[in-house]
């Protein structure tokens, strides 16, 4: 009997591993043609004109990946998008960068590999505002501190002679910036498209400033992977990074095919699409170490971080560089 029982629970204990070693692989890959296993790339991103490689990756590309499968996972803030890539609910994101970089100073291991796209941030205003000063003591609008959006406040001010804190600086989710310059409880915001096209294209609001009339070759969105997906799959992350910017180059032609995906993606008007994306740019996704060294020094005057990562430390250009040599 003793002999039975044992073999009994060998057997029930073998099984419950076999099942749990399932269930652990389930999350990762995804059974393809047969015997072949394919990884399963989840990548978070929020419905804006600046992730359009992603969108149009996805699209082009379901069915036909080598060596994994893309699932796009939406988010409705950033807040909520970075919880998921710090724990590791998601493998990457395309992400506003100095989020990325503040999660990398307190010890989640990410690797920028790429850009998410080159300008297309602008300050838009109410259409009553002339000049930077005409602003002082009204409400603006960021998306968050920890963005491009706010050093490009920064800058304007401290380029037109005025201080940061001139204005009330307010946080806002992008979605709700145009309504609240039309109601006029803004006087003007910068953030990420289509955002700002909307309220120029209904004439609620007008063009300030394009952001490289701030910050020439900003950096803004980034493609952030873990960097535990670098190392257990890097020739889906090769494929995954390869696709992306051909996606890109893809998403610079603004042709009829590109603006279907996008807008497949994106709740949003043509008008307000089409003039989005005469601000933007996909053709160049390297980022570059000037521009990282520039916004590392930004973030550093402006107190929004004591020791930002190092270039060496944050940026992977491996991937992007031996796809731009195809």
């Amino acid at each position: 009997m003793r002999k039975i029982t044992l073999s009994v629970s060998i057997v029930s204990l073998l099984t419950l591993i076999t099942i749990l070693t399932a269930c652990g692989q389930s999350k990762e890959t995804v059974q393809s043609n047969g015997n072949e296993q394919k990884r399963v790339i989840k990548i978070g991103y929020l419905p804006i004109t600046h992730a359009a490689p992603l969108y149009i990756e996805e699209e082009l590309g379901k069915g036909k990946f080598t060596h994994f499968e893309l699932q796009l996972v939406k988010f409705g803030s950033w807040p909520d998008l970075m919880d998921a890539l710090n724990t590791g609910n998601i493998d990457g994101a395309s992400v506003l960068i100095e989020l990325a970089m503040r999660a990398k100073e307190q010890g989640i291991d990410l690797k920028a590999v790429a850009l998410g796209h080159k300008d297309g941030n602008v300050v838009v205003t109410t259409n009553d505002i002339e000049k930077v000063s005409d602003l002082k003591g009204k409400n603006f609008a960021i998306p968050h501190k920890f963005s491009t959006h706010n050093v490009l406040l920064y800058l304007m001010m401290k380029q037109n002679g005025m201080n940061y804190d001139d204005v009330n600086v307010v946080e806002l989710p992008p979605a709700e910036m145009p309504a609240a310059l039309s109601e006029k409880r803004i006087a003007g915001y910068v953030v990420a498209e289509p955002f700002g096209a909307r309220s120029v294209a209904i004439k609620k609001g007008k063009v300030l400033f394009q952001s490289e009339q701030l910050w020439n070759d900003s950096v803004d969105c980034g493609l952030v992977l873990r960097s535990d997906l670098i190392r257990k799959d890097r020739e889906a992350v090769k494929e995954f990074v390869t696709k992306y910017v051909e996606a890109g180059a893809k998403a610079e032609l603004k042709d009829e095919q590109a603006k279907k995906i996008l807008s497949k993606y994106m709740n949003v008007e043509d008008q307000v699409l089409d003039l989005s994306l005469q601000w933007i740019k996909y053709d160049e996704l390297k980022l570059d170490k000037g521009s990282y060294e520039e916004l590392r020094n930004y973030m550093t005057e402006m107190g929004l971080s004591k020791n930002p990562p190092s270039f060496e430390e944050f940026v992977d250009n491996s991937f992007i560089e031996e796809a731009l040599k195809r």
